[in-house]
């Protein structure tokens, strides 16, 4: 089992980090939501046994007890959402007014976005990173966020 402060800080830090920020305002899912799908990813993933909704519960960041009805609620909701949106691209795509042209940028961003994840998770644990590896991944990031910015606008789905 994992220790609820070293799952807390790993979400604080998932939640804070400013690309999330950005994917989440963006999003249909509420801060909660994203937290409540990434606590039972986690529990479901990385413990060693199976974990209860009421210790799932117990992990939120919230200093308020939460019950196990509001966190399989919250889920619920969370996994509707995503479940939507994945319909919502290809009902768009379906009916034509998402061809692939205007899906592009948004998959080379997905793209990025992997390429940034495998850099972090390749240069975290290297003992011998170096300030140049650091900076590549700043620069990395530092793009990232800009082209989020600038898919966020609603301008970007009307061109063409």
């Amino acid at each position: 089992m994992f220790a609820k402060e070293n799952v807390q800080k790993w979400l604080k830090n998932a939640l804070d980090d400013q690309i999330s920020k950005i994917l989440m305002k963006n999003s249909n899912l509420t801060k909660i939501q994203v937290e409540t799908l990434l606590i039972d990813f986690l529990a479901e993933n990385i413990a060693e046994k199976r974990i209860k909704m009421e210790e799932k519960a117990r992990l939120r960041l919230t200093k308020a007890e939460i019950s196990r009805g509001a966190f399989n609620r919250t889920l619920k909701q969370a996994r509707k959402n995503v479940i939507q949106s994945i319909y919502t691209v290809l009902l768009l795509g379906y009916l034509g007014i998402f061809d692939s042209t205007r899906l592009d940028p948004y998959i080379e961003i997905a793209n990025k976005l992997q390429a940034y994840v495998n850099a972090y998770k390749n240069i975290l644990p290297d003992k011998n990173r170096t300030e140049e590896n650091l900076r590549v991944i700043n620069m990395l990031r530092d793009e990232l966020e800009r082209n989020l910015e600038s898919l966020s606008s609603e301008k970007v789905f009307s061109e063409t």
